[in-house]
């Protein structure tokens, strides 16, 4: 079941950054297609995927999350993924901001994966 879990965990990983960097594009090129019902719902049913997965991956180790350091890291840098990713797409008051907002969370998603990757903060 943990094999399974994992797959599907980081196949919304996946998918989920595919289309924040889809949506930033759509930014960018101030696409309309940006306030479109299927972007403004497909990437919550995906991220709540992602949620689910991870959650269900935490507790099926037995872990605590709050106990793990690297996964404490993580989750603040998720948080605040959200809130510069909801600034870039929707809630920058200019372009030249949007533009800053978008490229500060892709490296916020960089931090995130290569966490999760090493277990561990980058550096440590």
């Amino acid at each position: 079941m943990y094999l399974e879990m994992k797959i599907v965990h980081v196949s919304a990983v996946t998918l989920s950054i595919g289309l924040f960097a889809y949506r930033g594009l759509l930014m960018l090129r101030r696409s309309e297609q940006l306030d479109s019902r299927v972007w403004r719902t497909l990437p919550h049913v995906v991220d709540t995927i992602l949620l689910v997965s991870g959650l269900g991956l935490v507790f099926y180790l037995g872990g605590a999350p709050l106990q793990e350091p690297w996964l404490q890291f993580k989750l603040a840098l998720i948080m605040l993924y959200i809130f510069v990713g909801a600034v870039a797409l929707r809630y920058g008051k200019t372009y030249k901001i949007r533009i800053a907002a978008l490229m500060v969370a892709l490296l916020l998603v960089l931090l995130i994966v290569v966490t999760a990757l090493g277990h561990a903060p980058p550096g440590l």
